[in-house]
């Protein structure tokens, strides 16, 4: 089985620990990334957001594209 067959299985059943939902991402999502830029665990404080944020592509960009941003204006 090759890593991408890996990966792919894994994406399709899901995390083994609970994840938030796609609505609870969106109303986190700030708060997440301001934990992550200040070298904070954001895992320990937000948990479920990672497992969410590495399953769902859509808030996965969402993520992506805020971490830039506010990367930029510090």
């Amino acid at each position: 089985m090759t890593a991408d067959h890996r990966e792919l299985i894994a994406r399709l059943l899901g995390p083994g620990r609970p994840e938030v939902s796609c609505e609870e991402c969106f109303a986190l999502l700030d708060e997440y990334v301001e934990l992550e830029l200040a070298d904070e665990d954001a895992d320990a404080r937000l948990p479920g957001m990672r497992e969410h944020l590495q399953g769902c592509p859509a808030c996965h960009e969402d993520h992506e594209s805020l971490r830039d941003l506010v990367a930029q204006g510090q």
